[in-house]
């Protein structure tokens, strides 16, 4: 039987009523979903940037040089860098199969981080930037942060480096003149605080001598104090405490200098625990190689041969074998005579100032240079295109005098966990290309050593400080009748050369680089117009002594 045309209608007229009700929430989901999205797009500020500003000049590159307007230019090679520390290593589940990288790159993968506000924070993201070798990201945020304060340069400096760049005779007379930073609208008479004028570091430390280590306070009144079994120990042997614990690592002992004023005065002063550090082979100039002690492929040297390499070519006798066990013996006096002439008898200052190597990190070197492009012939350009072009030089040495040099573009996060013995051997002449540790395949084996008095001669009038102050590497050629030479000399990371400073050791810069060809015995010198200077960065995955 058929149903009544108003029974039939009526469920037309719901069907139309639901279907327009889905077909209205699906377009309102939609709209919303879109606004959302753009809500959550960061606006761009000064989107017309690259089309209005001129060719960019090779010195805006640089946060330093960009610096220099205000300030005379000291240096070329004096380069304000902060130590990278590669604590992680990366992840094997990231790594694109046959490449060698992550998939995660730091410039592509979606971060957490706030967007810069400041044109401050605009500037300490572009050196960030370029201190990893992204000039061209580096040189935009160094726009904006111009455009938005023509002085933030001058900011930066005084954010991270407050001392450098003020003149000792200046800071002498502005303490003189306001010793408590106070006012210019107050008194003279009121410029120093109620405690007199502010210490000297010596005197500070000074200060310290007489306070013990002071437990917890109580946690609330009427409660009794917690104990402290190390505010009872006898001065002795709290300082064989502190001596273990130097010896096994010593940024740990400096560290505690943050847990009390005494322990703040003992690290400054006991002496003998900084002349175990210094003695000792762990981290000090015990581990040191003044002489040739591997060859250049890391076999091992012979004493005779080892002879014969540092200039005696006569036939060994058993007194001139004599002369290895007579090098400690020099090289502890030779300590001994620093100790006094140059660095006054303090061993904290010879650890600090005297050049020695770093095992626990890598010696990286990033280059950036502008290479000029061609414009197309069959398009009217108004700029010149020009190519950036970025690679790294990675330098680690070993305790046994042998090292490792590599030349490659993929970035520090990517390589260094990865300059190990066992990879490059493993990696040997293309061996296991589809693995995160073929990046070292092109790594050169090699040898060092310090240099030390012997290397000059008598009447150079060279002194001794100054004959310790180079580095020389020899590593493997392109083939095997080639050999590299690289002389390297230590500088403080913003110091110049033969200015010992605390941070000496983080720095090598260049002095020459060299190819040697064993058939024609010729010697043929690298040009270094793009070359920067190696900068120490700490790796976590190498241990503490540096011996993985």
């Amino acid at each position: 039987m058929e149903q009544p045309t108003e029974q039939i209608q009526s469920e037309l007229d719901s069907f139309r009523e639901q279907w327009r009700a889905e077909v209205s929430a699906r377009s309102r989901n939609a709209a919303g979903s879109q606004h959302q999205q753009q809500q959550q797009r960061p606006t761009p500020t000064h989107a017309r940037n690259s089309a209005s500003d001129k060719t960019p000049k090779r010195n805006e590159f640089t946060h330093r040089k960009a610096a220099s307007r205000t300030i005379p230019h000291q240096d070329d090679e004096e380069e304000h860098v902060q130590a990278q520390s590669f604590d992680e290593p990366p992840d094997a589940a990231s790594i694109r199969p046959g490449w060698g990288q992550r998939l995660g790159r730091q410039d592509t993968a979606p971060t957490m981080q706030e967007e810069p506000q400041t044109a401050l924070e605009f500037y300490e993201k572009a050196v960030e930037k370029e201190t990893t070798g992204k000039l061209g990201d580096s040189l935009q945020l160094y726009r904006k942060a111009f455009r938005m304060d023509d002085n933030v340069d001058q900011l930066y400096r005084k954010k991270h480096f407050p001392g450098f760049w003020t003149k000792p005779s200046q800071l002498q007379h502005h303490q003189q003149a306001n010793p408590s930073n106070a006012s210019a609208t107050v008194p003279n008479t009121a410029h120093h605080s109620l405690e007199g004028p502010a210490l000297s570091l010596p005197d500070l430390i000074a200060s310290f001598s007489g306070l013990r280590i002071e437990g917890a306070p109580p946690e609330c009144e009427g409660v009794d104090a917690p104990p402290c079994p190390m505010a009872a120990l006898p001065d002795e042997i709290l300082v064989h405490i502190l001596r273990d614990v130097a010896v096994a690592d010593v940024g740990d002992f400096v560290r505690l200098a943050r847990v009390c004023k005494r322990l703040a005065y003992l690290v400054a002063t006991e002496d003998q625990i900084w002349r175990r550090v210094c003695l000792g082979p762990e981290f000090g100039f015990a581990g040191m190689h003044y002489h040739w002690q591997r060859g250049v492929t890391w076999e091992p040297l012979g004493a005779a041969q080892e002879l014969a390499e540092n200039g005696n070519d006569e036939v060994l006798t058993p007194d001139e074998l004599d002369e290895l066990a007579r090098r400690q013996e020099e090289s502890r006096a030779a300590t001994g005579v620093l100790l006094r002439k140059v660095y006054g008898s303090s061993w904290q200052g010879m650890f600090r100032r005297r050049p020695r190597i770093r095992f626990n990190g890598c010696y990286i070197s990033t280059v950036n240079y502008i290479r000029a492009g061609q414009s197309s012939g069959h398009q009217i350009s108004w700029n010149t295109p020009v190519h950036i072009v970025t690679y790294y030089r990675y330098l680690r040495l070993f305790r046994d005098g042998t090292a490792i040099s590599l030349l490659t573009t993929d970035e520090p996060a990517h390589v260094v966990h990865h300059v190990t013995k066992e990879n490059l051997v493993l990696h040997r002449g293309g061996a296991g290309p589809h693995l995160p540790s073929a990046v070292v395949s092109a790594g050169l084996r090699g040898r060092w050593r310090l240099s030390s008095a012997a290397d000059h001669g008598e009447g150079d009038g060279i002194g001794p400080d100054a004959a310790e102050g180079d580095l020389y590497v020899e590593t493997e050629g392109v083939g095997s009748k080639y050999t590299y030479r690289m002389e390297l000399t230590f500088r403080g990371a913003g110091g110049k050369a033969g200015v010992n400073t605390s941070r000496s050791n983080k720095k090598l810069a260049w002095k020459g680089f060299w190819s040697y060809n064993k058939l024609t015995d010729d010697w043929a010198e690298f040009a270094l117009k793009n070359d920067k200077p190696f900068f120490f960065s700490r790796v976590k995955s190498y241990g503490v002594r540096g011996e993985k």
